[in-house]
């Protein structure tokens, strides 16, 4: 366990009571429940910036400062596999020097900076964490870039702080799966790109294969909510709707894991033994099971903050998720899509 790492949680989880805040996320099903029951709209965007502030910096010691998945190809580390796909979202979009483009729910900025890098376009990164808004900047000085970046604290249901037809292009990366209303995240993205612009986006979805009459399948999916924060998980139809009602229409989509016909799963990096020692310790079972007892005997020295081990073992919980929901086929985090705003 790193210096850096506990200098990280520390400042993350200051003034926290951790294990109460992890039991409070875990226990937003039943607060979902109780509001439904009063006629009470429950805040979700609450639950969301819970998810974010307890897991960040655990999220990127184990993945990266990239938050998303990729399509995996045999002889790639998943860090190339990820820069490959970002290289393909910039294709796509046709990023190039002078444009202005929004990275929606921008993480801490990591598929940022190799759009700043690669296309010399200028990102406006809009978040509503304000710990992750305040990294990605950090980050961006210590990378050079922060010249080629803004940055905007505001939830993508409500963009009214940004002006209509603001951006030449625009990406959302695993993003708007947190969006309680899909559409009108959408149509709110919508009206901040100019007309004819190009949007990517990136979903956690639902495939075919999920059948909601069986109990296995519904289980699943509920850890997922569950352990990544979700209000609901679309269906590619579902996702695909929610873009035309929007007023977008589709370039393309599809599921990029299926697509690009990769002998490795998007999930592979989380059940397997291949790749680096330390990426194998970070990632698989064996390894996160190893982090969790680690991590209890640095809170007992003080080393990291109380209850940083509860937020691990939430962690691990939803990585075998992850993993059952990509074996099943019913689960995937790469419906991957572009769409135009009519011109």
């Amino acid at each position: 366990m790193s210096i850096s790492l506990s200098r990280s949680l520390r400042n993350a989880y200051r003034g926290w009571d951790v294990r109460r805040r992890v039991a409070r996320f875990g226990g937003r099903f039943d607060r979902m429940r109780e509001a439904d029951a009063d006629g009470i709209d429950y805040d979700f965007t609450e639950t969301v910036n819970e998810y974010y502030d307890l897991c960040s910096e655990f999220m990127q010691f184990g993945w990266g400062e990239s938050l998303h998945f990729a399509p995996l190809a045999r002889g790639e580390t998943l860090e190339e596999s990820i820069i490959r796909h970002q290289r393909l979202m910039i294709e796509r979009l046709g990023l190039r020097e002078g444009m202005v483009v929004a990275d929606i729910g921008c993480g801490v900025g990591g598929p940022m900076r190799r759009v700043a890098r690669e296309s010399g376009a200028r990102v406006v990164c809009i978040n509503n964490n304000e710990q992750q808004l305040k990294k990605a900047r950090r980050r961006n000085i210590e990378a050079g870039l922060d010249d080629m970046a803004e940055y905007i604290k505001c939830d993508f249901m409500d963009m009214s702080a940004i002006e209509a037809c603001s951006f030449d292009a625009g990406y959302a990366i695993e993003s708007t799966c947190h969006a309680p209303d899909k559409t009108h995240a959408f149509a709110e993205i919508c009206r901040v790109l100019k007309p004819g612009a190009l949007l990517w986006g990136q979903e956690m979805c639902m495939t075919d294969k999920f059948d909601p009459d069986d109990s296995d399948h519904r289980t699943i999916k509920d850890e997922l909510k569950l352990g990544i924060a979700l209000n609901e998980i679309a269906t590619f139809s579902e996702v695909d709707r929610a873009l035309e009602a929007a007023g977008f229409v589709i370039m393309e989509a599809a599921d990029r894991d299926v697509r690009e016909g990769r002998g490795i799963p998007w999930y592979g990096p989380m059940e397997s033994r291949s790749g680096t020692l330390r990426n194998v310790f970070r990632r698989t079972p064996l390894g996160r099971q190893a982090i969790i007892a680690g991590v209890r005997m640095a809170e007992a020295i003080r080393f990291f903050p109380k209850g940083s081990a509860a937020v691990v073992r939430l962690m691990d919980r939803t990585a075998n998720a992850y993993v059952a929901g990509g074996r099943t086929g019913i689960f995937t985090p790469l419906y991957c899509f572009v769409a135009r705003k009519p011109g």
